[in-house]
Formats: C-alpha cells, structure tokens, sequence
C-alpha cells in the first residue's frame, strides 16, 4: 500500500499552497490545484489501473462497502489549542473477507483540494463481524487546530470523507474506492455568556441581560465574536427543571447581546444558540437573579 506517500505528498502541496497565499481572506478558498488520490494509489502501487494481461488473467472481486460512520455519527468540533481524535469505521463485505480499509476526510472540489487531514496510520483496524465475508474497519485521525490541518476558518462546514475496501484474495486490485463515500461536518467551537443585572434586584424593575458568542478563529487561533446571530433569551425559575424562552435577540458586530426584561421572580437565566453548520449549539451556563 503506497497511501502513506501519497496522503504525505497531498498534505504537503497543500500547507504549501496555503503559505503561498499569505492574502487570502476569511471567506475565500483558495485553489490549491490538488486532487483527491485516487484507490489504485491508495491501495495498489500507484501506478494507475493494473494491466490488461493481468485482469484477463482472472476476475477481479470488488468489495462492498456497507456504511461509513465519522466520528459515531456525530459532528466534529474544533477549538483553537486541543487535538481532536476521530474515528472513522468502514463497514464492508466480499467473498474472500476485507483485507484492510481506509478513509480521509477531504474539502473542495475533486481537482481542486483545499483541505485534507488524513489518518494516523498507513492501515485499518479490521474486526471480522460473525458473517467472514464482512469486517469493520477503523482508522484514526487526528485534528490539530494549531497545525495545516484547518489553516483558515473557511473551512468549516461540510467536508468529503473518500473511503475504500480491500479484499482478502491476496490481490491489490481487488478493492473499491470512492472519493464521496459519505460527508461529515467539521464545526468551529463557540462559547456564550451571560450576566444579569443589577442583583439582588426588585420585582417588577428591569434588568439587564448582557452575554457574547464567539467562535474559534483558525485563521488566528484565537476566538472572535459571531455576528448578527439568533440568540435566545431564557428563563428558569427556581425550582423549575427546564428553561423557557423569553425572546430572542441578535448578536451584534462584535457578538455581543444586550437586552432588558422585567424581574418577575427569583430564577437562572441564560442564553442558547442553536447552532449553524459552520459552528455548533451552544448554551451559557445561566446566571441566578434574587429577586426582593
């Protein structure tokens, strides 16, 4: 298997493009001018599709890959310091059983690749499961924010995950590929507040609620404010076991929220985001009022 130079090649052309472009904004993605790799590379010698003399020789058995599951279904989620570890599991079957399985999470278009992260090791993990035919297997990928991984914030969003299978017959050329097996989502974490005031506070007197969301910047690695964002304003009263929204209210320029609301009784209240598909659902950890 030659993955292990063809992914070093990609990732390499790639951090270079990207220190080529020193101008690029927050919002545009950069044409790389790379492509995905391609199964015969992944799987075989690199050299393309194998011989005529050598498919006549015998039939070739491609593998079917059942399913491809991203870290347990669940979107992945990138702050600005901590390595994410994702798991990604193929789940595929042939006559002769799965030899080994790989994927890699990659973005753009098919010929022009500006992102791509690729597995920790060369070969998947593979579990036979009780029918010999099929296996699940897993590699491991590792998302260091502080690396070429996600080198601008652009990036967010949806993502390619190209997956393949390889059959037990002792032959390279028995496998599958595909470069959009299944899409996942890489996420920007964000972070909200919130502080009611003045406390203790009167019945009937307004307060104020003041909070921020803000995001992970990649470009920058550090966390800016979400603009003009839904943002909902609620409440739990003490002793109640679930909050209800009072309002919503929109971030400003730089994320901020601010509105004001009658104190009706003593209760937490907080802010909750629900979320876009470049940054995750976010709620603040709510702040108690006593009210007099």
């Amino acid at each position: 298997m030659r993955i292990r130079a063809t992914v070093a090649a990609v990732t390499g052309a790639l951090a270079l493009s990207a220190l080529a472009v020193p101008a690029v904004q927050a919002d545009e993605k950069p044409d790389a001018g790379l492509s995905v790799p391609s199964g015969a590379e992944v799987f075989g010698d690199g050299s393309g599709a194998p011989a005529a003399g050598a498919r006549a020789a015998r039939a070739t058995e491609v593998p079917v890959i059942k399913k491809v599951v991203v870290n347990g279904g669940k979107d992945i989620v990138v702050g600005t310091k901590s390595k994410q570890k994702v798991t990604v599991a193929i789940t595929a079957s042939s006559p002769s059983g799965i030899a080994d399985a790989f994927a890699f999470l990659w973005h753009g278009h098919i010929d022009e690749v500006d992102g791509f992260i690729a597995p920790t090791q060369e070969f998947g993990n593979c579990k036979v499961s009780a029918n010999p035919t099929t296996s699940t297997c897993t590699v491991s990928i590792t998302i260091d924010p502080r690396s070429d991984d996600l080198w601008t914030s652009s990036l967010a969003g949806t993502w390619k995950v190209a997956a393949g299978a390889l059959a037990a017959t002792g032959s390279d050329e028995d496998f599958i590929w595909n470069d959009t097996q299944a899409k996942t989502r890489v996420q920007r974490f964000s972070k909200l507040t919130v502080n009611a005031s003045p406390e203790p506070v009167k019945k009937g007197k307004t307060i104020t609620v003041t909070g921020k969301l803000t995001r992970a910047n990649w470009d920058t690695n550090t966390y800016k404010g979400y603009t003009n964002q839904p943002v909902k304003l609620q409440f739990k009263k003490k002793g109640a076991k679930s909050y209800t929204t009072v309002k919503t209210v929109k971030t400003s320029s730089t994320g901020t929220l601010k509105t004001t609301v009658k104190a009706s009784a003593d209760g937490t209240w907080r802010y909750s985001f629900a979320g876009t598909s470049t940054t995750p659902a976010v709620s603040a950890k709510g702040d108690f009022l006593d009210v007099k």
